[in-house]
């Protein structure tokens, strides 16, 4: 014997918030961790190389082309700091070292 189906269940709404953060320091404050400029002025293969390996991918990763942008990205998107890969790509191509610098500072920062 089959009964009448007298209500129907209802989804349950749930909003989900997601926190913005912000970059812990600008483009340009790459006086504020001497180490990390130093290194990027003068040596900043080997930066990179480190911030790939604190990112927690291959550390010869940033030998590949485009893949400092993936992970500026990658580092934005996984610590919702707003932005985009507009603004990334910019940022990289007229301040490429300062932008590297800044990278290393956020990783060292969240690790």
């Amino acid at each position: 014997m089959s009964y009448p189906i007298s209500s129907q269940p209802q989804a349950a709404q749930g909003y989900a918030t997601s926190s913005t953060s912000q970059w812990n320091s600008e483009v340009m404050d790459c006086c504020e961790d001497m180490g990390i400029c130093l290194c990027g002025a003068f040596v900043p293969c080997i930066l990179a190389c480190k911030v790939a390996s604190d990112y927690g991918e291959c550390c010869c990763l940033p030998f590949l082309g485009g893949t400092v942008l993936a992970m500026r990205t990658g580092i934005r998107e996984r610590h919702h700091i707003p932005g985009t890969i507009c603004n990334d790509c910019v940022c990289l191509t007229f301040c490429g070292p300062c932008t590297l610098c800044q990278l290393a500072r956020e990783v060292k920062i969240r690790k």
